[in-house]
């Protein structure tokens, strides 16, 4: 059972409504009812999602719920967002915890709240790639490091190898489950990145980014581990820049020199990886027609599936892919990051929710299931001191998360939200209800100046004019890109150091539980799904039994055996 979805509630109450007993008392029986009918699935998941809002803290999401409520009219306040609707919580560390002591993976039902503890072996207060590398990996490892183990020194190239950890995509993948990851980041970036890359910098997104020393050395860019390390069905996002060669002309913006490839290697990625899926052509011995190029994606005995791969720039070129007609997809948007949502061209550029479900729908054809990572860039627009559009990527997040639950059946679709960190955003000032989640704060400061509800505790925003700070003022304050004030001065605001959330439906949800480390997410999602090191459990031979005893009609094999007489006698 679920919470109803977000509306603007108090609108539509009879006067006074609120401020009778009645009403209090038989909202929280509804809920008391929904909780005593709360079961959970124990069944191992099909399909696992992983939706990571980068940088949403907790202040983050509330302030998000409000909004989003305010946006659809009400005052906001008792709005739902879709995350919240999930049935467990969990909170995740990023801050220390007692050394040696490791959390217990119970299969007993636990319906209480979780948290995750985001800290990294050498911070306190985390980044995005060492974050990545726990929740996707499994363990703890230092700040701005991809897939390595704590063992692994940053920047230092000769500490990579052997040191590698595998992501939950790469084991989904090697499970025979397709595998995707969306973002509205570059796909190259931290969060991504860690899962498919094993890399000591994350800042080395393709190799005119890395030091002479660590290509001698024989380390890879994160670029190249994208179409080499893991074979990924589906990748949606940002950074064309980084996978083709200097000085080539990117496609939407032909003119901008600043926008061009930067490879040194003369690598063109994009078709080194469309050509890593086809297969020969018609006339060679073994070959498949041309229509029906690329590799094999979904491995079974016996059920040779032959699918296309294809390449999109545009939302055009995305919305015109047949979702029946290809295994693999790599739409890249941007030669970085893709724009933020109040600055969508919304003709030519997707939105989170676009690429979530084109993705959805490619990986679900998989009889064995799929894993998908989905990220959003509100980091970005907290980094930047710019609420508006941190706030507005959380709300389509979260569409995104109400999207792929229309599209997923929950009885075998784990699916989890959880942030990689917090920031130091805030919003109080003992605002009346209906206030504007961006407007002022009733009463002026001591300084006799207004001042926004929601601030900064470092950033971009300090600023000090005649002698103190500027007073804040409407309607600036609700400008998409208005920087909200800030404590101390800094160029970018900084990653806050407190617990996140973690919401979860579907299969084995009701393992996230109490407050965890944030390495426990990984586990919890190996273990839903049969993958390492969880494979050999007892309940996974069932459930693979299960999964996979429907996956071939006798209509593909009698297609490939056609293909493979017409590709025999045209070879002579």
């Amino acid at each position: 059972p679920a919470l109803s979805s977000a509306s603007p509630c108090t609108p539509c109450l009879p006067p006074g409504t609120e401020k009778t007993p009645d009403y209090w008392n038989e909202g929280a029986r509804r809920r008391l009812e929904l909780a005593l009918a709360l079961q959970p699935v124990t069944r191992r998941a099909k399909n696992i999602i992983l939706f990571m809002g980068d940088g949403m803290g907790l202040p983050t999401v509330s302030a998000a719920r409000i909004y989003q409520g305010q946006l659809a009219g009400g005052s906001g306040e008792d709005s739902v967002l879709a995350m919240e609707t999930f049935p467990h919580v969990a909170l995740a560390k990023v801050s220390w915890a007692v050394p040696g002591v490791v959390p217990v993976l119970s299969t007993a039902p636990n319906p209480h709240p979780t948290g995750l503890q985001t800290y990294t072996i050498d911070r306190q207060v985390p980044d995005s790639a060492g974050t990545g590398t726990a929740y996707l990996c499994g363990v703890k490892s230092n700040a701005k490091t991809l897939g390595l183990s704590g063992a692994a020194v940053y920047g230092k190239c000769h500490t990579t190898f052997g040191n590698e950890v595998d992501s939950i995509l790469h084991r989904a993948r090697l499970a025979g489950k397709s595998v995707g990851i969306v973002t509205t980041t570059r796909v190259q970036h931290a969060s991504p990145g860690a899962t498919y890359a094993h890399s000591v910098s994350r800042s080395w997104y393709a190799d005119a980014n890395m030091p002479k020393e660590a290509l001698r050395d024989g380390c890879k860019d994160i670029a190249y581990q994208l179409v080499h390390n893991t074979d990924i069905n589906v990748i949606l996002g940002g950074g064309r820049m980084y996978m083709m060669p200097k000085e080539t002309p990117d496609p939407e913006y032909p003119s901008d020199p600043a926008q061009n490839g930067i490879r040194k290697d003369g690598l063109n990625l994009i078709t080194e990886w469309l050509s890593s899926k086809e297969v020969p052509e018609l006339g060679q011995r073994g070959a498949v027609p041309r229509h029906h190029r690329v590799g094999m994606s979904y491995e079974h005995p016996g059920c040779p599936c032959w699918q296309g791969a294809q390449y999109v720039w545009d939302k055009k070129g995305l919305d015109a892919v047949d979702d029946d007609s290809v295994s693999h997809l790599m739409g890249l948007f941007e030669p970085k990051d893709m724009k933020y949502e109040l600055n969508r061209n919304t003709s030519t550029d997707p939105s989170i929710v676009d690429m979530t479900e084109k993705a959805i729908r490619i990986l679900r054809r998989n009889p064995n299931g799929f894993f998908l990572f989905v990220e959003d860039e509100i980091d970005h627009g907290h980094h930047s001191g710019r609420a508006k559009q941190a706030l507005m990527e959380t709300i389509m997040l979260d569409q995104a998360v109400a999207r792929a639950g229309e599209l997923t059946d929950p009885s075998d679709t784990l699916t989890v939200v959880t942030a990689d960190h917090s920031h130091v955003f805030s919003f109080g000032g003992n605002t009346p209800r209906g206030n504007s989640i961006f407007g002022l704060a009733p009463k002026k400061a001591k300084d006799k100046r207004a001042y926004t509800s929601i601030l900064y505790g470092n950033g971009p925003g300090y600023s000090i004019r005649d002698g103190g700070r500027p007073a804040a003022s409407l309607p600036a304050a609700e400008e998409k890109d208005y920087r909200q004030q800030a404590a101390v001065p800094l160029e970018t605001e900084t990653h806050g150091g407190e617990d996140v959330a973690v919401l979860a439906k579907g299969p084995m949800a009701h393992l996230f539980h109490g407050v965890q480390e944030q390495h426990y997410i990984a586990h919890i999602l190996a273990y839903a799904a049969c993958l390492e090191p969880y494979a050999a459990e007892p309940a996974c031979s069932t459930s693979r039994r299960a999964s996979h005893s429907p996956r071939c009609s006798s209509q593909p094999l009698l297609t490939l055996l056609a293909l493979c007489m017409a590709s025999y006698l045209a070879g002579g």
